[in-house]
């Protein structure tokens, strides 16, 4: 026994000194030592011819030799773990880092939680919807049946499975299913995409984004709706822009009235963005029709409303001066890298 001590002492001292310039010499020095056929392996199997008296004390030995051979292979491995070639201990911590990428949230959804947050101020809670919807939530519920003309301007694509299933031309069907489910008072904006058959180009697309309002309760009047986008268009654009409202026609609203602001890009002097005459539409508006309070089954004697919507798209090219609608989503990674710390 006394020769198996020293032939392990001899070993560990050669271990000791080992040195490995590449990770392929760190692997050689795991085969040799211990590998299947290796030394620490073949050593051990002289347990067997081990006095019974003397087992426990050998095996201590043993053990201790098999954790210092592990603890030196570890050793050499880390330290050849960089391309095969050795890795210097010294790092000189005074190098600049390796820059990070900063990313952001597309335009469209900036835009969209700003939106949402200034009416969350004032109240509104948010409902959404389902994208495909049938058609008696996003037409007939709206005042629009099956033979109304105002239909052509709102044409979608239908569904080949089931001709009543759609994809929703706004976002009016989310108010809908809430007037259905709850009572006044309402008080909603319903964010989402909306879908339209129309010809791609810079200023139109098969698809968009929207926001719509609505608010019913007792005594709302159109100076509350008015008195609201107000609000709305000062926190989005500034105090300084100006404000219109002009006549306008909805079937679900009555009366109904389109919102202009004077155009940001020219300051209201004309520009060929406002068509020249300084004034820009972001939205339609009007008290809820008494037929689409009637089709929930709510009191229109009792209760009225008002019911606002907007692209996202057109606030969007209005606040960053984007002029081809297509921009927002061809994930051109140029025109998106420029809103990194927008809003």
């Amino acid at each position: 026994m006394e020769a198996l001590l020293q032939q392990i002492e001899n070993h560990k001292q050669e271990i000791a000194g080992y040195e490995a310039g590449t990770a392929e010499a760190a692997e050689n020095f795991r085969i040799k030592y211990l590998g299947t056929k290796g030394l620490v392996k073949a050593i051990m199997g002289e347990m067997k011819n081990v006095p019974n008296d003397q087992k426990k004390q050998f095996g201590q030995v043993l053990n201790e030799f098999k954790q210092f051979t592990e603890a030196r292979y570890e050793l050499l491995k880390e330290q050849t773990s960089g391309n095969g070639q050795q890795v210097a201990n010294d790092v000189d911590w005074s190098l600049p880092g390796d820059p990070f990428a900063v990313g952001t949230r597309h335009p469209i959804t900036l835009v969209r939680n700003k939106i949402v947050s200034i009416f969350q101020r004032l109240g509104f809670a948010i409902a959404e919807g389902p994208e495909i919807e049938d058609d008696w939530h996003n037409f007939g519920a709206m005042n629009l049946p099956l033979d109304h003309p105002a239909r052509d301007m709102q044409d979608t694509f239908y569904i080949n499975q089931n001709p009543d299933w759609l994809l929703r031309t706004h976002t009016s069907s989310a108010q809908a299913r809430v007037m259905e489910k709850q009572k006044p008072p309402i008080r909603v904006i319903c964010p989402g995409r909306v879908y339209r058959n129309e010809t791609i180009s810079a200023r139109a697309h098969c698809f968009f984004h929207q926001v719509e309002g609505l608010c019913i309760d007792e005594h709302v009047s159109f100076a509350d709706l008015k008195q609201t986008l107000y609000y709305f268009v000062q926190e989005m654009f500034g105090k300084e822009v100006k404000i219109r409202f002009r006549p306008s026609y909805f079937p679900f609203t009555e009366p109904s009235a389109e919102m202009d602001i004077s155009c940001l890009i020219c300051g209201g002097s004309g520009c060929t963005v406002c068509k020249h005459t300084g004034w820009v539409e972001i939205l339609g508006s009007g008290m809820v029709h008494p037929k689409v309070l009637e089709n929930f089954n709510i009191d229109a004697n009792k209760y009225t409303g008002f019911a606002f919507g907007m692209g996202i798209e057109r606030v969007c090219q209005l606040k960053y001066r984007v002029n081809d609608l297509r921009l927002y989503s061809q994930n051109d990674i140029r025109f998106l890298k420029q809103f990194t710390g927008a809003l």
